[in-house]
């Protein structure tokens, strides 16, 4: 079985941490770079129910989109919310890994899962960063031409569970099509040769604004949602990376804060 060391090589490799936001935080959180792996899961939060799953799995890596910690911290006691899941991860001898903007970033990355499992083809960047096809969101051509309304249909049934809100004359023909997996909307501005525009957590205004500026159709997902896709890609990549070493488990638990009160 190869070192958590090696499992982090590999990872690296595929999202190099000098593509990181330098706000952000990436990396092992938690774990022996020496200890041996089998199984690592991938979830998108590092939240204590993603922790059951793994415990249940028996998991020796947890590999999370989004960190644990995002600022300082003074304590990690069990009196912390947080400080419980650190315990519990040492407790049971399962890492957590994090790799957040460094894989939205990345090439392939959060963005380019999307726009695969959207049908989204032949994409780039719509932020680059420079020439090395790295950056973010991607921008690209639909498989085939639909409607707004049939291309929204087609983000409900290929995304997990999410309430899709879309803006747009609904029979608008989609051809070229913008997504940014997470937050998306400082993207607006830079997405005027799409048909429609699939991320998440867009502010009214700036929608508003979008809309009556002439801007493109518009979908808007859950947070979660539109970075799970990532998910099976990473795990599929350190598979083939690893020659099948490691077994890897996508997690199914859904981790979105927004759960009851929409049509889904």
């Amino acid at each position: 079985m190869p070192r958590l060391a090696e499992i982090i090589d590999h990872l690296e490799r595929r999202y190099p941490l000098e593509l990181a936001s330098d706000w952000d935080v990436n990396g092992l959180v938690v774990g022996d770079p020496n200890a041996t792996v089998s199984t690592v899961l991938f979830a998108v939060d590092p939240v204590p129910s993603v922790i059951d799953e793994a415990l249940l799995a028996q998991a020796d890596l947890i590999v999370t989109h989004h960190p644990l910690f995002l600022t300082g911290v003074h304590e990690v006691s069990r009196m912390t919310a947080k400080g419980r899941m650190v315990h519990d991860l040492i407790a049971h001898g399962v890492a957590l890994y994090t790799a957040h903007t460094n894989a939205d970033h990345a090439d392939p990355g959060v963005s380019d899962a999307l726009a695969e499992c959207l049908g989204v083809r032949d994409t780039k960047p719509i932020d680059p960063m420079g020439d090395s096809g790295r950056g973010t969101g991607r921008i690209g051509t639909f498989e085939t031409e639909l409607t707004l309304n049939a291309f929204a249909d087609r983000v409900r049934e290929q995304l997990p569970p999410t309430l899709v809100r879309v803006a747009g004359d609904g029979n608008a023909i989609i051809r070229t099509v913008a997504v940014c997996g997470g937050a998306g909307d400082s993207l607006l501005d830079r997405v005027g040769d799409a048909d429609v525009y699939v991320t998440a957590d867009l502010r009214h205004h700036r929608a508003q604004d979008h809309q009556v500026s002439g801007g493109c159709a518009l979908i808007d997902v859950s947070h979660w949602a539109s970075e799970w896709p990532w998910l099976p890609a990473a795990a599929a990549a350190l598979e083939i990376d690893t020659n099948g070493a490691v077994r890897t488990i996508v997690s199914n638990t859904p981790t979105d804060p927004w759960q009851h009160g929409g049509q889904l």
